[in-house]
């Protein structure tokens, strides 16, 4: 990854306070950085030609690939490889289908309807909910890039960004684990095991920070538990507890300690490694 451009790609959304209030860059910058591939022009697709390339995508990239990079993103850092387990997981439940809307929320306004908002019911009712818009008009997908490469993908569960995830994985050549992404695969589920039954994922988060030769900040770590919960590793065994205050999760929010890991998941996609 060319450090230059992604430095220009940080920059543009991100400041030592945080997200930046304007996102701005200059027009050298910009064909700088997407001449080496992490900056893009605006994308504008439909919902159905998002499905059709979503699932052409995934049927060129193998299970083997997939795990690869995620257990080769431990040592590394190399968040965007982290992120594609989750899109190629929800790629592969996805059914070819069209867009079928259903009201997904209403607002209004003296007590009148103002605005309705549509979502694919189709999508929407994919594993926790997959949100598909009939169309796509001009995104900025570089924001989806940056968020890839700083926390390993914000936006998981969103039709458009599964796409620029795998368009993007697909480029990758991806190495070999070593010896320290294996020994830090193997303390990950020796933590989440560890857990005391009524641990929330916020908390293992934080116990996360203890492994050795894992450089991760809080928002690394909730994107790992995030992805760990969209595989199925990371599995709720009720839905019905109680919600641990506001939370911006959307896969693991109902995992408790007590749940520890899926056996099934784990031989599935680490087997070969353990």
């Amino acid at each position: 990854m060319d450090k230059k451009a992604k430095n220009i790609l940080m920059k543009t959304y991100w400041s030592a306070s945080g997200w930046k209030d304007e996102y701005t860059i200059t027009p050298k910058d910009f064909t700088y950085a997407k001449e080496k591939g992490l900056m893009f022009d605006a994308v504008s697709i439909s919902h159905d030609e998002c499905v059709k390339q979503i699932k052409a995508i995934v049927e060129k990239i193998t299970p083997q690939q997939i795990v690869k990079a995620f257990i080769s993103s431990l040592s590394t850092r190399r968040l965007d490889w982290r992120s594609g387990i989750s899109s190629y997981y929800i790629a592969k439940m996805l059914p070819m289908h069209t867009y079928t809307p259903v009201i997904s929320g209403k607002s209004y306004e003296n007590g009148k309807v103002v605005y309705t908002s549509c979502t694919c019911s189709i999508c929407k009712d994919l594993k926790y909910g997959v949100i598909g818009k009939e169309d796509y008009k001009d995104v900025d997908v570089n924001i989806l890039n940056f968020e890839r490469i700083k926390w390993g993908g914000v936006r998981h569960g969103e039709l458009i960004y599964i796409l620029f995830d795998l368009q993007q994985f697909i480029k990758e050549e991806i190495p070999e684990p070593t010896d320290a992404d294996i020994h830090i695969l193997k303390d990950i589920l020796k933590i989440i095991m560890s857990s005391a039954a009524n641990d929330h994922p916020g908390i293992l988060c934080d116990r996360f920070k203890d492994i050795p030769d894992f450089k991760s900040n809080k928002n690394e770590r909730s994107s790992l538990v995030e992805i760990l919960a969209c595989i199925g590793v990371l599995k709720p065994q009720s839905y019905e507890r109680k919600i641990q205050g506001k939370n911006d999760w959307t896969f693991v929010e109902y995992w408790r300690g007590e749940d520890g890991y899926d056996q099934v998941a784990v031989n599935e996609y680490f087997g070969e490694y353990l």
